[in-house]
């Protein structure tokens, strides 16, 4: 599965930008890829991105160029986390090293030479899970860190998978809802309450105080309703969100906007959200 996502991937996404500065850094028992698009430093805003793969594929590789992308375009750096994948590390250490690699980006200045004066999480599919899983616990501490704005890519935010969208689209896609099943069965050992806030972030109430977000679902994807009913959620709560709804598509735009040129304009349209949050 790995390997298939891997060089699919890489035949069917953008091609990399050409970048000033790009460096990867290890933090306790994984990897971070600083993608700097800048030529003279200073403080700045950054983007903390997840990759998507269902906590168990994807990695740096497999999203390489869509981070390239975003650093080019909204010329910020972006900060790739090559979380530990499942089942060789199961929940929780998908969402243990994304919460280190956000401390390490605004507490390790001396090592990444980043003065990160605010951050915008972006993530897709199980990376949109882990994006607004640290938002939402970020708006609840005591002290928490300045997260200028959330993006999440079709995210996979309900791991009941009890949403109708499941029973809609259960073949001839490349997410169905027995791979939806089969990820969450690899990522969750046995006993783990799927409802938790930090599992299934839709089934629980939003805090107050959350950043602006762009919610981005595809229709033919088990995953639309669960996204489109977190964005009511959000907005419901007062936050300020925009949804955007592509009829036509598959879960995967994102990691195929190379061969779709809609993948690629709505990326541009995700750079434009950046840096207006930014400002």
């Amino acid at each position: 599965m790995r390997e298939l996502y891997e060089s699919g991937c890489a035949a069917n996404g953008l091609s990399g930008n050409p970048l000033p500065s790009v460096t990867d850094f290890s933090v306790q028992e994984f990897k971070v890829r600083v993608y700097d698009p800048r030529t003279v430093g200073g403080p700045t805003p950054a983007v903390l991105f997840f990759h998507g793969g269902g906590w168990v594929m994807g990695s740096l590789s497999t999203h390489d160029g869509l981070c390239r992308r975003l650093a080019s375009l909204t010329n910020l750096p972006v900060v790739a986390v090559d979380y530990r994948l499942a089942p060789e590390h199961p929940y929780p250490a998908a969402i243990d090293d994304s919460r280190a690699a956000a401390r390490w980006l605004f507490g390790a200045g001396a090592e990444h030479g980043l003065e990160v004066t605010e951050a915008v999480l972006v993530g897709d599919s199980a990376g949109g899970q882990l994006a607004a899983v640290l938002v939402n616990e970020n708006a609840s501490t005591a002290n928490p860190v300045p997260i200028a704005a959330q993006v999440l890519i079709y995210p996979m935010v309900d791991l009941t998978m009890s949403s109708p969208s499941y029973d809609r689209v259960t073949a001839g896609f490349p997410l169905v809802a027995d791979t939806i099943a089969w990820f969450a069965d690899h990522y969750l050992p046995e006993g783990i309450d799927r409802t938790a806030p930090d599992v299934s972030p839709a089934l629980n109430e939003p805090p107050s105080g959350l950043p602006p977000t762009y919610v981005i679902t595809v229709d033919n994807d088990p995953l639309v309703d669960e996204g489109a009913d977190y964005a009511a959620a959000l907005a419901k709560t007062g936050t300020e969100v925009q949804y955007q709804h592509l009829t036509g598509y598959a879960h995967g735009l994102f990691t195929s906007a190379g061969r779709i040129p809609r993948g690629e304009e709505t990326i541009d349209r995700v750079a434009a959200f950046i840096r207006d949050s930014t400002i």
